[in-house]
């Protein structure tokens, strides 16, 4: 591991603790990971955990999650927890993250109380071992990040053409993580709105990096099933099943190594060609 591997994954992790101004507001800074506007992962995972601050005995299970406006990257982010409902069960909590006035992203996530039930998965899909594979940057990112990237079939995303629109990958934290469930969550929050959305542009052959194209996350939502350690290698499945109207839609799936299915990941994005 590479020390500006290392610097930045403690960056991330500080940014992902927020700083505490009042009861239901929390404040956040911003990384440039060489996108044009805040990256979208980072909000998801700094609200997580805003609202995950606000809530006793109950771990987070899913969040559903809409990109209003474009952040921006010299500016801090204020996240405002609305404390929906306190239950025996479930707690419900609703984050709107706010930039000049404004809000830039609105999340609902939910929280469950741990108990026994039924329990059944899908079959992990075959795949090479990360060993197997060759570290590589993510889409979008002219600097060293915090997670690294293995895909099974790597490919330049300006020049490969049309191609399924599929993808196989696995992702793990830069370096070891302390044992705080909610930070391994808010974690892969942050690592699984990399490379998603191309998924739904690789049978049109399009890239991010493309002059021309226009691509923005819209929503975003994940449940996590079972626990996991975002430090340890994680299989990511993605496919998209649809685009129209300019609008691409993707879904995932994350497996830990041992073949457990521990987070599902679904997400709609503008996809503007401008000729």
């Amino acid at each position: 591991m590479s020390p500006g591997r290392a610097q930045a994954l403690q960056s991330l992790v500080a940014q992902l603790q927020l700083e505490q101004l009042e009861k239901n507001l929390f404040r956040g800074t911003s990384t440039d990971i060489g996108a044009p506007a805040v990256f979208g992962g980072q909000v998801l995972g700094q609200a997580l955990m805003a609202a995950a601050r606000t809530v006793d005995g109950h771990a987070a299970h899913s969040l559903h999650g809409y990109f209003l406006r474009a952040g921006d990257k010299a500016a801090p982010i204020v996240y405002d927890v609305d404390r929906i409902r306190d239950g025996a069960s479930f707690t419900t909590r609703r984050v709107v993250a706010i930039q000049h006035g404004e809000p830039i992203f609105h999340m609902s996530a939910s929280f469950h109380r741990r108990e026994e039930g039924v329990s059944h998965q899908c079959a992990m899909p075959e795949a090479p071992p990360p060993e197997d594979l060759t570290p590589r940057a993510g889409p979008r990112v002219r600097v060293e990040g915090p997670i690294e990237f293995r895909y099974v079939d790597p490919r330049d995303p300006v020049t490969a053409g049309p191609r399924p629109p599929q993808s196989q990958l696995w992702l793990r934290t830069a370096d070891a993580l302390p044992d705080d469930p909610l930070l391994h969550q808010a974690m892969l929050a942050y690592a699984s709105d990399y490379s998603f959305m191309g998924v739904a542009m690789q049978p049109h052959g399009l890239a991010f990096q493309q002059p021309g194209v226009q691509g923005v996350s819209l929503d975003h939502a994940m449940w996590f099933h079972r626990d996991f350690r975002c430090d340890d290698w994680l299989l990511y499945d993605a496919d998209s099943p649809s685009a129209e109207h300019a609008r691409g839609f993707c879904r995932g799936a994350l497996f830990d190594r041992a073949g457990r299915l521990v987070a599902s990941v679904a997400q709609e994005g503008l996809i503007r060609v401008r000729r």
